[in-house]
């Protein structure tokens, strides 16, 4: 067996492994840069099956639902066999009706948890991981008596986090080789570790408490963590969360009945006239019936506003404006920092600063700290340790040893040691 990093070895994101054995080959994702300005442009990794169909590419793995390991897999052909979780596929397809990051596939095979599946010479094993992707796996693959384990991305500090302890405690028997992701490894903070969303639960309930308006939380609609975070935290505040309904429609997705639903108490949608456009774009007018029961409408939000929580993005300024309901309120910002320092947040910032609206940050990583890392690596201290999924290769070898850089585009054997 033998495999290559097509993207990846040296950044964080635009993630795509090649495996091959026997003549015939798999792709560990196929993710989009993070700082692809037009994907429709960039070039397809140089995988032979994605510019046309390739009998010999068995299968293209999507670990988890994040574009930078998923955002280029609508450039390849209809026939290609996808494998990845079922909610997983279920979110991206609800993500189309509003998103351009949307994915539809047509030839399917799902992960299940430690449940192996067989193509051709490769037995793929998925693991399920804590992350702030929804049903996000670690890949096992073995094939030709040797076998690789691929991290995807994970993290010990979610509201899954026994799942990144399961692995340690019931890893793989056989793993010859370890690709591991290091997101984390080049930021200052993350030897002390990270906030849980248990922290982060805590700290929103103190916020909500010292806003006498309605706190607005601008997180992603896909990180379910953080949705189920901000949900317990309005349940403590005595507060109703209002979300839009591409948030409904993504956690309806996730066929999970015990995460926050639109027809939970507590809970009303809301329709911004961004989402309403796409619905009518798209003839999706069924969707919009769906919720109707549990609808809240822009004239009923400044009377709302003070026993109300609000799931807001920027492009919702127009539908706050008109609802008149930003008196004595604060944004909470829950997602990575850096965005924010992207010139074109400035006129979002701006309009926070012209209406004298607060910023607090409340966000914990969707990655694993180091001190986790290192856990992880130990399980596997006698493979040698691929870098992948990072911008600070060269650090490896300090912090895990026995490492094994790889270069993008270059192939390497996996050898039973």
């Amino acid at each position: 067996m033998k495999a290559c990093i097509h993207r990846g070895s040296k950044e964080i994101g635009g993630t795509c492994i090649e495996v091959e054995a026997q003549g015939q080959r798999i792709v560990l994702d196929v993710g989009l840069p993070l700082d692809a300005a037009d994907p429709d442009h960039l070039p397809l990794y140089p995988v032979k099956g994605f510019a046309k169909t390739d009998p010999d590419l068995l299968g293209v793995v999507i670990s988890h639902p994040h574009q930078d390991h998923y955002g280029l897999a609508y450039r390849l052909p209809k026939s290609t066999p996808f494998l990845i979780g079922k909610a997983a596929e279920s979110i991206l397809a609800a993500a189309d009706v509003f998103t351009r990051g949307g994915l539809h596939m047509e030839r399917v095979i799902h992960l299940q948890d430690r449940k192996p599946i067989v193509l051709g010479p490769f037995t793929i094993t998925p693991y399920l991981m804590d992350h702030s992707a929804y049903d996000s796996y670690a890949i096992h693959v073995q094939a030709d008596g040797a076998a690789l384990f691929y991290s995807g991305d994970l993290r010990a500090h979610g509201r899954k986090a026994k799942l990144f302890h399961k692995l340690l405690r019931l890893p793989p028997q056989r793993v010859d080789a370890l690709l591991m992701e290091g997101t984390t490894l080049g930021r200052l903070d993350t030897d002390k570790g990270f906030p849980s969303e248990t922290d982060l639960e805590k700290r929103f309930v103190e916020l909500f408490q010292q806003t006498p308006g309605m706190p607005l939380v601008w997180c992603s609609g896909q990180n379910i963590d953080r949705l189920v975070t901000v949900f317990r935290a309005c349940k403590r505040s005595r507060r109703q969360l209002i979300i839009d309904m591409y948030t409904a429609h993504i956690l309806h997705a996730t066929g999970n009945p015990n995460l926050p639903q639109a027809q939970w108490d507590g809970i009303k949608v809301f329709l911004p006239n961004g989402q309403r456009h796409q619905i009518k774009r798209k003839q999706e007018f069924a969707l919009a019936k769906r919720y109707r029961p549990w609808r809240i409408y822009t004239k009923e939000l400044a009377a709302a506003a003070p026993q109300s929580v609000m799931l807001f993005r920027p492009s919702m300024i127009e539908d706050m404006e008109e609802a008149k309901c930003i008196t004595g309120t604060r944004l909470i910002y829950s997602m990575w920092s850096g965005y924010l320092k992207d010139d074109k947040q400035k006129p979002f910032l701006a309009w926070l600063d012209s209406h004298g609206i607060s910023l607090d940050e409340c966000h914990t990583s969707g990655h694993a700290a180091v001190g986790d890392l290192v856990k992880l690596r130990k399980v596997f201290k006698d493979a040698p340790l691929v870098p992948i999924h990072t911008d600070q290769p060269d650090r490896f070898e300090e912090a895990f040893g026995n490492v094994q850089k790889r270069g993008d585009g270059e192939w390497w054997n996996i050898r039973k040691a």
